[in-house]
């Protein structure tokens, strides 16, 4: 199954939220992803722009679509990131696939 790192952010009310009653998200996000055909690797609590970072897999781009969207429209979050992941070898893969497609760059003559 393709892999994906999703990135949150909440918003000020949500955060204000887990200050009041501190908790851990996990296994409610895990039973939506499960529900979606997918498994949850990790969450991470993180600092800067994302406040949550995960790792999952999906089977498909259209149901790692499906939990971003359902993420996002909870209302706790005011920013969703999904980043699909390749492995190492499939990097490979696409490094030598792009080395033989003839592409040539814009030039000046």
């Amino acid at each position: 199954m393709p892999s994906y790192l999703v990135q949150v952010a909440y918003t000020p009310e949500a955060i204000a939220a887990f200050i009041a009653k501190p908790q851990d998200r996990t296994e409610p996000i895990r039973k939506v992803v499960e529900k979606l055909g997918g498994q949850l690797g990790k969450l991470y609590l993180s600092f800067g722009d994302y406040d949550v970072v995960g790792i999952y897999e999906m089977p498909d781009n259209v149901s790692a679509a499906a939990f971003a969207l359902t993420i996002a429209a909870g209302g706790a979050c005011k920013g969703v990131k999904t980043t699909p992941l390749i492995t190492t070898e499939e990097g490979v893969t696409a490094l030598k696939k792009a080395g033989g497609s003839g592409y040539k760059p814009v030039t000046k003559k």
